[in-house]
């Protein structure tokens, strides 16, 4: 037999009332007096204890049960906290007390196991109401209240952290100016007096009389009388002279778009492509295999004005092997100084490695790619202070581009 100390689950009611305004606690105070089957008080002891609440009826759905191993005190007492114990079945925070009535069913194992041989059930006549709260219709809305005092200033934060360093680079000469392109700074040359800075096309450029030039500057060779752009892909002016820094232009790994890999301060990945357009602006290195930033290779990429990937303005495309070479044999000298005599002015604008994408060659010779594809590599204009050459290189290389119109 059980005896319901009701005095006690009094006093539960009574504390659980005072938390209404915070979050409703979990659980409910139970205390019980434990007698054996000889009516005889179990004291200081284990007691295994399952306890179900049980709805509708003694014989109701247990919408939670939980087990737990209290110790009987001196007097027999059993202290405990419903909705603390190791749950068998249901949420005690899941029992939507609103729609009882609901029973607290209790068995009990004085060994301390799980051979319950002493139950008792009990109606619970009130539900605490905190936990009623809970499952309670919204209430209406109070009043604004008073706005309060305005607090004071709290302590200044911790330094933040250092930001990135910028792009934006130094001038070397007076009067020049740097515009953002979408992907970095680009320098533009000073213009001369009397100029006019005019935006042709979203570039600062100086006119004279604000008239812009071509939307694609070209320049004819008279040899090979073939059209070609006067600058590098990305340079901002035609060289003035072989190591003219600002007539390099940009670097591109074969077959790329321009997705911003080819701008020298570009970051590197050892990542490989699966697709013709990676979507990310990073120069890719390898150092194994065929050499090539996609995997598998693609042969057919800036094949013609129309092909995947052409980089070039509108009407042009990357020129033939071919067209390459002949240019090349059009040269008073086969070297450096015959490229930068040429109609074209080809400057020693370098190399990027395929292996870490570091320099090579800046300032002292020159890499110029074709849209011929040769195995797993293509073929490259190639040149230095002592001879040039059509060469063969990998398609993770990084050389740089002159259009030629279709």
């Amino acid at each position: 037999m059980i005896t319901m100390k009701k005095t006690v689950t009094l006093l539960a009611a009574v504390f659980l009332i005072s938390s209404v305004f915070a979050q409703a606690p979990q659980k409910m105070s139970y205390q019980a007096v434990i007698r054996n089957t000889s009516n005889t008080l179990i004291t200081s002891t284990p007691v295994g204890m399952k306890i179900s609440i049980l709805k509708g009826s003694t014989t109701g759905t247990p919408v939670y049960i939980e087990t737990q191993t209290p110790s009987t005190n001196a007097n027999g007492l059993v202290s405990l906290e419903i909705g603390t114990g190791t749950i068998v079945t249901g949420t005690f925070a899941g029992i939507n007390w609103a729609t009882g009535p609901y029973f607290i069913k209790t068995e009990t194992d004085p060994t301390g196991g799980t051979a319950y041989t002493i139950a008792g059930t009990n109606e619970l006549m009130s539900v605490p109401y905190a936990l009623f709260s809970a499952n309670g219709a919204t209430g209406a809305q109070g009043i604004q209240g008073i706005q309060g005092l305005t607090g004071a200033t709290g302590a200044t934060g911790s330094q933040g952290l250092t930001g990135a360093t910028g792009t934006f680079q130094s001038g070397t000469v007076a009067g020049q100016m740097q515009y953002w392109n979408g992907t970095a700074w680009v320098t533009v040359t000073p213009g001369t007096t009397g100029q006019n800075l005019t935006n042709c096309n979203g570039v600062p450029t100086w006119t004279t009389g604000g008239a812009c030039p071509p939307s694609t500057p070209n320049v004819t060779n008279a040899t090979t009388g073939k059209i070609w752009m006067d600058r590098n892909l990305g340079a901002s002016q035609v060289a003035t002279s072989s190591t003219d820094a600002a007539s390099y232009g940009d670097l591109y790994q074969w077959g790329r778009a321009a997705d911003g890999h080819q701008i020298r301060t570009s970051g590197t990945t050892a990542t490989l492509s699966a697709i013709d357009q990676p979507g990310h602006g990073n120069f890719i290195t390898i150092n194994s295999g065929n050499y090539d930033w996609r995997s598998p290779e693609n042969a057919n990429l800036w094949q013609g004005v129309n092909g995947a990937n052409n980089p070039c303005p509108s009407g042009y495309r990357l020129p033939t092997y071919t067209e390459l070479d002949a240019e090349r044999g059009s040269w008073g000298t086969s070297n450096a100084a015959g490229a930068f005599a040429s109609a074209l002015k080809l400057p020693v604008s370098g190399a990027r490695a395929y292996f870490n994408g570091s320099f090579n060659a800046v300032d002292a010779g020159g890499g110029y790619w074709s849209s011929t594809f040769s195995g797993s590599s293509s073929r490259v204009l190639s040149f230095d202070s002592s001879t040039a050459f059509m060469n063969t290189a990998y398609l993770a290389y990084g050389f740089s581009v002159r259009c030629i119109k279709d």
